[in-house]
């Protein structure tokens, strides 16, 4: 390794037998052991598929892990991102030396703090400050060491009041907390974190972010953080890699794996309507959403700078004197961009007899959104309190940079809107 370099992985790969444990797996060692005494390869590593979790295979062994190899330099954020099944805590798992590799090697250099599981670590029957001492000393640190810095652990944790009691009195939100704590304070070279953080609250996710960034920025100690929130991996982040059914498929920009992980779950999407009707006498027959007049699917490209329209065919068997409908645009992240309601034009609608049918036309201005994937929602209620109708997703879409910028390198990815501007020099 480089001497900026603090850890180095090299085609790691894990296999794990799928199905009851001791139904075969004798012989199948008794094999193994034959092969090592004769200096021959594991029979058994010429087998195996592929980590598919969808799919049905026809081989007992699954290769969780396929040849990953990557360097972390020291003081760098390394995310690892993916989709459940892909590799993620069993990477960390060996990396944190909880179980081995089958093949490959991993070299580091300092000590590593992992924080995998809600209460991992933890003896139950200890109590919170036992607990402090006990991991600090895993990690090979005096007690003297963990003595100065207790306060700080205790303190960061909120857990003040029960750092006395038992951890198997804590409820999981104290036990990330306080495991958190010790992970970032008995100061390991490398932290490795799993995606538990969500199990604690907004302030504490903030505060957890902000230590990693500290541990980062101020002390030049490595992070290895794994997380579905991608707000977190990109405010946190300097690189990122991608795991897919237990290969490494990404590798570099933080925007840029983000994006590609974005599009790697928008092909298992499911690209249709959910309908969700709360009065009898409201039913939506039909969504249309046409661009240029011409009628778009789920999951069609459209160019930034494109107007749309939606119309919306209704049937309603009762009169309503103020019918409000609201649609929101959400983006790949589930994060809302934008909101519209007949309320921004001033557009009464009213149901003034029985059994009425009728459409509703919803043209916008210049779609300004950054290239990406898109989804719409719509709301239909009385006076934005009495939910009527709801349909989730009733289109999805592709915006593409078309050729209303004249740069010639993409938009950003990490912002959310256009906004378009004339240049000069006076």
């Amino acid at each position: 390794m480089t001497n900026n370099t603090i850890l180095k992985v090299e085609n790691v790969s894990k296999q794990y037998r799928l199905g009851v444990l001791g139904t075969g797996t004798v012989s199948h060692d008794i094999n193994r052991w034959w092969a090592k005494i004769r200096g021959k390869e594991d029979p058994y590593l010429t087998v195996g598929e592929v980590n598919d979790r969808s799919t049905k295979g026809s081989s007992n062994y699954v290769w969780a892990l396929r040849d990953i190899n990557f360097n972390v330099k020291k003081g760098e954020v390394l995310g690892i991102i993916g989709k459940n099944g892909a590799g993620k805590s069993t990477l960390l798992k060996i990396l944190s030396q909880v179980t081995g590799p089958t093949t490959g090697i991993i070299k580091s250099r300092g000590r590593i703090a992992s924080l995998l599981e809600v209460g991992t670590g933890f003896h139950p029957e200890m109590t919170g400050k036992e607990n402090i001492f006990l991991n600090g000393a895993i990690l090979g640190m005096s007690k003297k060491e963990i003595q100065a810095k207790l306060d700080e652990i205790v303190s960061f944790s909120g857990c003040e009041r029960y750092i006395d009691t038992p951890v198997k009195r804590y409820s999981s939100g104290m036990k990330v907390r306080l495991a958190f704590a010790v992970a970032a304070y008995l100061e390991p070279d490398i932290l490795v974190v799993d995606e538990v953080l969500a199990v604690g609250d907004m302030e504490f996710q903030k505060k957890a972010i902000g230590k990693m960034q500290d541990i980062s920025n101020s002390d030049g100690r490595t992070v290895l953080f794994v997380s579905h929130n991608m707000a977190a991996i990109q405010s946190l982040c300097s690189r990122c890699i991608v795991l897919e059914n237990g290969e490494n498929v990404f590798e570099g920009d933080v925007m840029q794996a983000i994006h590609f992980y974005n599009t790697l779950c928008m092909q298992d999407f499911e690209f249709k309507a959910v309908h969700i009707q709360n009065n009898d006498n409201v039913f939506i027959k039909k969504i249309e959403v046409l661009n240029n007049g011409r009628l778009i699917n789920h999951n069609e490209s459209i160019f930034l700078g494109d107007k749309i329209e939606i119309l919306i065919e209704l049937e309603v068997e009762k009169i309503f004197n103020n019918l409000v409908f609201g649609v929101n645009v959400l983006n790949s992240k589930n994060e809302l961009v934008a909101h519209m309601t007949n309320e921004d034009s001033a557009t009464e609608i009213k149901i003034i007899e029985n059994k009425e049918s009728f459409k509703v036309s919803i043209l916008t201005e210049r779609l300004l959104f950054i290239p990406g994937f898109y989804a719409m929602d719509l709301w239909m209620g009385i006076d934005h309190q009495d939910s009527l109708y709801e349909v989730k997703n009733f289109i999805s879409f592709d915006i593409e940079q078309g050729q209303i910028t004249k740069r010639t390198k993409e938009l950003p990815k990490h912002s959310k809107l256009y906004l378009p501007s004339n240049w000069s020099k006076k």
